[in-house]
């Protein structure tokens, strides 16, 4: 009791009095040591020092260099994996917030570097979190796509590997590309948009060839889906007493059309191809150009179809939304001159412009219809060969379960651990509003927390 009493009196009396300090974060690199494991006594105490830390290391890129020198000389990341692997939502939500903030916020590429650094954020971004847990869900892929924000030609390394077959921020995030949620679905869009913009020419590689086929596959059978729903939902409210949910569908829709759009003006060939024989063969032909015609014996009698107006209606606006050349000029071609072959056909038995458009995908070596992928997308990417192993880093293993074992030290960006020492004191940085509420503990929307 006595020595309880005498530990809480000194832990007060060595308590900084400046909150940003490099003496403040040894007191709560103090704190984090004495507090491992995570109880209910000490919970609001680590919540508290997991927001402070995020607040000093921000002022520190700033303003004292040595802030950074003690997080990754005290090896400080590896405190936040182990409280996390503790499995308390409380303190996952807290840590993603930390993260976020902390990359959004930070200024300085050596700073960045630090950070990213040992392959302590991969090891986060594949651990398994309970995404039963909204909150929890929406930090962490408010997370990625702050991770994602930072990706630039020399950034992407340290997340792709080559060598490994491994690429967790981007193929962790398409596995959310059907959520529920469409605030969910926006963000992993927007994760997407923002890792084939990098351009650089290993990953693509290894976009196109363990990802792309899977990933544009369901994502039509999706939208294709989406569709159906809508021609639904047109049926059912005829008397438009109702259309809140019509509208929405509307405009889902015609969200995922941009989304292809966009991708294809990134005008990046291998990827292009693939979706493009996907978005052809697997949806437009078969569902939205199949449901202009009067149904012959010979189709098969389960096929989706969509009523004449509403694939009338998606028809137009891909035509008014789409630009690129050879899905544009292969759809006009279909509805002027017709399509010569009926649903179960192959693409090669396509008008020229079509089978120019695909001749290069792999997926149109596949019979042309509207259906449900062989395998869920995280069972493609295994069988890709997309690598889902854990990770080790600063010489030990994280304990995030049995895949974190028996992996070896990536050490490929090391020569980006450097000090930086041109860094000089100065005045306390100012969060950005909607981070700063997350400091200060005050809630913020779902949908804040995903813009």
């Amino acid at each position: 009791m006595f020595q309880r009493q005498k530990n809480w009196i000194s832990d007060v009396l060595w308590k900084p009095k400046k909150v940003h300090s490099l003496e403040q974060l040894r007191y709560l690199h103090y704190v984090l040591s004495k507090n491992s494991t995570v109880n209910e006594t000490n919970r609001g105490l680590l919540v508290e020092t997991l927001r402070s830390i995020a607040e000093i290391l921000i002022w520190g890129d700033q303003n004292d260099s040595r802030v950074f020198d003690f997080f990754l000389e005290k090896s400080m990341l590896l405190y936040f994996l182990k409280m996390m692997s503790q499995k308390s939502n409380q303190i996952c939500v807290q840590l993603l917030q930390t993260l976020s903030i902390l990359f959004e916020n930070i200024r300085n590429e050596t700073s960045l570097y630090y950070l990213l650094s040992n392959n302590s954020v991969n090891a986060i971004i594949i651990h398994k979190f309970d995404f039963s847990d909204e909150e929890v869900l929406a930090y962490y892929i408010s997370f990625l796509k702050t991770l994602s924000l930072k990706l630039n030609r020399h950034t992407v390394h340290f997340f792709f590997n080559e060598h490994k077959n491994d690429f967790p921020l981007y193929t962790e995030a398409i596995k959310f590309f059907n959520h529920s949620e469409s605030m969910v679905r926006i963000a992993v869009r927007t994760l997407t948009l923002n890792v084939y913009r990098v351009g650089e020419r290993n990953m693509l590689n290894f976009i196109r060839d363990k990802t792309a086929d899977p990933y544009f596959w369901n994502l039509v059978w999706f939208i294709g889906n989406h569709a159906i729903e809508l021609d639904s939902c047109v049926l059912r409210e005829s008397h438009h007493l109702k259309c809140d949910r019509l509208k929405d569908l509307v405009a889902e829709h015609l969200d995922h059309l941009h989304y292809l759009h966009d991708i294809l003006c990134l005008n990046i060939q291998d990827v292009n191809v693939v979706l493009t024989g996907h978005f052809i063969n697997r949806l437009l032909i078969p569902l939205y150009i199949y449901s202009l015609v009067r149904k012959r014996p010979d189709m098969e009698q389960d096929n989706p179809r969509l009523g004449v107006m509403v694939s009338l209606f998606f028809l137009s606006q891909i035509l008014l939304i789409m630009s690129h050349p050879p899905l544009v000029s292969s759809l006009v071609d279909v509805l002027v001159n017709g399509d010569e072959v009926a649903s179960g056909d192959t693409p090669e038995d396509s008008p020229l412009p079509l089978r120019k458009a695909c001749s290069l995908s792999s997926s149109t070596t596949s019979v042309r219809t509207f259906q449900r992928p062989e395998q869920t997308l995280e069972e493609s990417l295994v069988a890709h060969g997309v690598n889902t192993e854990g990770y080790s880093f600063l010489g030990r293993t994280s304990s995030l379960g049995p895949l974190a074992r028996g992996r070896s030290l990536h050490v490929a960006n090391s020569k980006f651990y450097v000090k930086d020492n041109s860094r000089k004191q100065g005045d306390e940085i100012e969060l950005i509003s909607a981070k700063k509420e997350q400091v200060l503990g005050k809630e913020v929307p779902l949908k804040r927390m995903l813009t």
